[in-house]
């Protein structure tokens, strides 16, 4: 009870910091319950599978060519906070403007004004990819970051669950597109409660670094630098090596599953609903479980545990070819990727120099971004070929070489010097 009344009054400026990133992720979350269903609105508009994997592929080729130059912008800014909150409600406004689209354009036209706007909000979404790990790793600190982010992320599980599964009714009680833009549309609240919050987070001022530092670089010298911030850090070059491979096979999967739900296992909206509430609903325990395993075994340890537990995911969903199992396969997803949120969030702060928290974040964005634009490309072009199923193995396969990986580098652990 003290706890909830802290919630609500807070006294310090600790307890605002909390109640604010907490609110933060419940906006979010209202939002991010509705955007499993865009790619499942592009895909019933009857749009190729070339633009739904536009949609996970195109944030990556804006970070691509935008992430260390954010780094070095957001390096040499005061107060970060300002950019996160703003860009993020950028974002989030992006859906509602995606459900007015149908009520000026066609059916055959909104695929293509979809895209276009979510091509804009890629922009933003760089800026809030990369301020996000630096503004919540100042508010948490290196002694609070599994208490603080368990609670964010379990809040934003929770809220993502409702969401999904009263989007996934309200689907069904209004005709297509009328239903998806009511949705969509409605998500805006979410948008304006993350504002309002987020905007409200103080951390300590940065120290800018100099106005000119990597100002005038070219593209070249900020990919060389990057490359020597990797030869010289050896714990952060492994880190971000295998978490890239990973991270492919992550992605890969990602406009598969929509695609192999509607095209061959034909799920309606409801079932599909159903998959990404238990999907999202499970964060609420898992981030506990796996903080609280961390804590007593080691980030290591869950991270490799996880990292072999979120390759069967795609593999037992690529081997059942009916809906009925897939929100269990989707729970089993969830608890994994739960303890790798965790786990590689820490690692990534933990092995950023201080000063260069920024610039760092951005080169580990930046390789995560390559991993988002090649991997969905190719698993969509494996889907057209050879069906959603073998592209679903395949995510399997580089999940799997991911994880043996953070093994053999010996990710988290002292290098070894011989």
């Amino acid at each position: 009870m003290r706890n909830f009344r802290t919630f609500l009054r807070p006294e310090t400026l600790e307890q605002r910091n909390i109640r604010n990133v907490l609110v933060d992720g419940i906006g979010v979350g209202l939002v991010s319950g509705v955007a499993t269903f865009l790619s499942v609105f592009l895909v019933r508009l009857g749009a190729s599978s070339f633009l739904v994997g536009l949609l996970t592929s195109m944030p990556a080729l804006t970070g691509i060519a935008l992430a260390l130059p954010v780094g070095r912008l957001l390096e040499r800014q005061r107060n970060i906070v300002p950019w996160y909150s703003r860009a993020r409600v950028w974002v989030l406004g992006s859906y509602a403007l995606t459900g007015l689209v149908p009520f000026a354009f066609t059916a055959g036209q909104t695929p293509l004004l979809v895209i276009a706007i979510w091509a804009i909000a890629t922009v933003p979404q760089t800026i809030v990819n990369v301020a996000f790990t630096v503004v919540m790793g100042t508010v948490a600190g290196p002694d609070r970051r599994y208490y603080l982010m368990s609670r964010r992320w379990s809040i934003l599980g929770l809220t993502t669950a409702v969401t999904v599964a009263l989007a996934g009714w309200l689907l069904e009680r209004f005709v297509f597109p009328l239903n998806y833009q009511l949705v969509f549309i409605g998500s805006f609240a979410g948008g304006l409660l993350s504002f309002a919050f987020s905007s409200q987070i103080s951390i300590p001022d940065n120290e800018p670094a100099e106005a000119g530092a990597g100002a005038g670089q070219s593209r070249r010298e900020q990919l060389r630098e990057g490359m020597r911030a990797l030869r010289e850090n050896a714990a952060f070059s492994r880190f971000v090596l295998s978490q890239f491979v990973f991270r492919c096979g992550i992605t890969l999967a990602l406009p598969i599953f929509p695609l192999y739900w509607v095209r061959e296992l034909h799920a309606s909206d409801a079932w599909i609903g159903i998959i990404n509430t238990v999907n999202s609903g499970v964060l609420l325990v898992a981030y506990f479980l796996w903080s609280s395993v961390s804590r007593r075994r080691g980030a290591v340890q869950v991270l490799q545990v996880c990292a072999f537990g979120l390759v069967l995911y795609p593999l037992l969903a690529g081997l059942t070819p009916s809906v009925a199992p897939q929100p269990l396969y989707a729970g089993m997803g969830g608890i994994f990727m739960a303890g790798i949120d965790l786990v590689l969030f820490d690692m990534l702060l933990s092995t950023c120099p201080p000063r260069h928290t920024a610039t760092y974040v951005a080169l580990y964005q930046l390789t995560t971004y390559l991993a988002t634009f090649v991997a969905p490309t190719l698993g969509t072009a494996i889907a057209d070929g050879f069906g959603a199923a073998p592209a679903l193995f395949v995510a399997a396969g580089l999940r799997l070489v991911g994880a043996a990986l953070f093994v053999l580098l010996r990710v988290g652990r002292p290098q070894i010097r011989v």
